[in-house]
């Protein structure tokens, strides 16, 4: 994470670090660092057009704990009993949220507020034994996240170029060698969803109109192999 140098990279890491914590998604949202809010997660865009147009933000009982408290929340223990809140829980899963939730609020020494959280499927025996079981990684990813977001705002780092990152070309190298996303994505060990989250930040990122094209150009630029080695990083 900290080669990441913009927030749209460190959107594509959000989508690994699912992954490796095992959940349905994860969100990371700051409200005011330096007078900016940013968002990296792995939710639906659908849904996250959905709570902003119907201003759920401000009735969302995570957000609403969230800023009174200073440490870790489990939803189950947060007030849904409003009307309003149960709608937008309801509308959630159905855009494909998990039913459980682990937030944790994070302050800054100068009022800053950011919230880390893991969204996952699960009955309430399954979700306490996961919470109990990655309490402390959970804590420190949230932490590293933010760590690292404040470093880009603060412009921290390099530039942006247009070069792509050593797990995005790998990724185009194996799909440009003819193998499948599926077979891709298990050699890495990745979701195929993560898979398309690399897949199109590269694609962004050298203005291809699709995966053959995003190949194409990262083989005429040098940043892939054309043949069949494999590079290794």
């Amino acid at each position: 994470m900290s080669s990441t140098k913009s927030i749209e990279e460190l959107h594509v890491w959000i989508h690994e670090l699912r992954d490796v914590l095992g959940v349905d998604h994860v969100i990371y949202h700051t409200a005011n660092i330096r007078g900016e809010q940013v968002g990296a997660f792995t939710y639906p865009l659908d849904w996250v057009r959905h709570y902003i147009e119907n201003d759920y933000q401000a009735i969302d009982p995570v957000l609403l704990g969230a800023v009174k408290r200073f440490h870790p929340i489990d939803w189950k223990t947060l007030d849904w009993s409003s009307p309003h809140a149960r709608q937008m829980m309801r509308e959630s899963q159905a855009a494909g949220l998990g039913n459980q939730g682990w937030s944790i609020p994070i302050w800054g020494p100068k009022g800053e507020f950011a919230i880390f959280t893991v969204n996952h499927r699960a009955t309430d025996p399954q979700w306490a034994v996961y919470t109990r079981d990655h309490a402390k990684e959970l804590l420190l990813a949230s932490h590293l996240v933010h760590q690292h977001t404040k470093r880009i705002l603060n412009n921290e780092v390099e530039a942006p170029t247009t070069d792509l990152s050593p797990r995005e070309r790998e990724v185009l190298s194996r799909l440009g060698l003819g193998e499948s996303r599926a077979r891709v994505a298990d050699a890495l060990q990745i979701s195929e969803n993560t898979l398309r989250a690399y897949i199109d930040s590269a694609r962004h990122k050298l203005g291809a109109a699709n995966v053959t094209h995003a190949v194409a150009l990262a083989t005429a630029r040098g940043m892939i192999v054309p043949s069949g080695v494999l590079p290794k990083y």
